[in-house]
């Protein structure tokens, strides 16, 4: 019978303390894992945890945390940071821009950061997190036939997301207001951008509200 090697050692030693003493999150279950092999990387352990959830030999149960039902008081809590961080970009990218002239150096460099974010970021953000409030659908399947973490992953392409989309975004905003009196000029598609890159952040931050609430049988 061939030996065990260490790997297999250690997927036991999880299965084991996962069965008998349940833990209550991934990092109780890194501890007591530790406890009985202190020499074994915390890193190595979280692979190990992630790659036996992955394969189904463990069920790792996520804590849960009480979501507010009430939008009022959801924009309170931390789940919200990513809205206010946002919604404050935007309006302070449009403050800058209006009141940093593009002569004034080096406070314009300011508004080149800003306003790079502003049009590079910000709209296309707003948008894919209105689309999808919490996981990309596409991410459980990639991130399994990569080995990867969904959490990573889908940062990753939220990221490549939402700079495509504002890419996309900016351009039609253009396009609509060359047919409109204003024109393409820098306060309307401040403006528009700003309204837009609001909107979409205001319906993604209700969604996530909604899908975060437990369903009543």
């Amino acid at each position: 019978m061939p030996e065990q090697t260490s790997q297999d050692k250690l997927d036991e030693q999880i299965i084991h303390i996962v069965k008998t003493a349940k833990p209550a999150s991934v990092q109780q279950l890194i501890d007591l894992v530790q406890t009985v092999s202190p020499s074994t990387p915390k890193q190595e352990i979280l692979g190990q945890v992630l790659r036996l959830e992955q394969e189904g030999k463990i069920l790792l149960k996520p804590q849960q945390t009480s979501t507010p039902e009430k939008l009022s008081s959801y924009l309170r809590s931390n789940h919200a940071l990513w809205y206010w961080i946002t919604i404050t970009l935007a309006a302070a990218t449009t403050l800058v821009v209006f009141s940093i002239p593009e002569d004034s150096f080096p406070l314009v460099y300011v508004r080149y950061v800003l306003g790079a974010i502003f049009v590079l970021w910000l709209p296309g953000y707003a948008f894919i997190k209105a689309l999808f409030p919490q996981n990309l659908p596409f991410t459980h399947n990639l991130a399994h036939s990569l080995g990867t973490s969904e959490k990573n992953l889908d940062a990753i392409e939220r990221t490549a997301l939402s700079m495509g989309m504002s890419i996309a975004l900016t351009p039609l905003v253009g396009l609509l207001l060359n047919y409109t009196p204003w024109g393409i000029r820098q306060t309307p598609i401040v403006l528009s951008l700003l309204a837009l890159t609001t909107i979409f952040a205001t319906a993604a931050i209700i969604r996530e509200q909604q899908t975060r609430i437990p369903k009543k049988a």
